[in-house]
């Protein structure tokens, strides 16, 4: 990635982990950070056909957190990430994470 290519951060607590997935959407292997959200939890999984979707919730208590991985990515593969997400019906959020960071979350509503 080019220095003059604009940045986002995109985290992950989901299959966008995964090396397989990432070079399918992205062309490449990301490099990312541990990091996580604070005042979410796993939730329930979500089933849809054949597949299981991991998915996050807003939590009233301090001590959760989800834990996942932050990835620097173009705006170019955050629309790649969009359309990867839409079939399992996930929207994107900004969040807080633990770092500081500010980044773009997926979760079903």
């Amino acid at each position: 990635m080019s220095t003059s290519t604009p940045i986002v951060l995109l985290f992950s607590y989901g299959t966008l982990q995964n090396r397989d997935v990432q070079i399918a959407n992205f062309g490449r292997e990301l490099t990312g950070r541990e990091d996580t959200l604070p005042s979410y939890a796993l939730a329930d999984p979500v089933l849809s056909d054949k597949s299981q979707y991991v998915n996050i919730k807003r939590s009233s208590n301090p001590e959760d957190a989800v834990s996942g991985t932050v990835f620097e990515i173009t705006e170019h593969e955050l629309a790649a990430a969009d359309r990867y997400e839409e079939d399992a019906d996930y929207h994107r959020i900004l969040v807080a994470l633990r770092s500081g960071d500010h980044a773009w979350v997926y979760r079903r509503a």
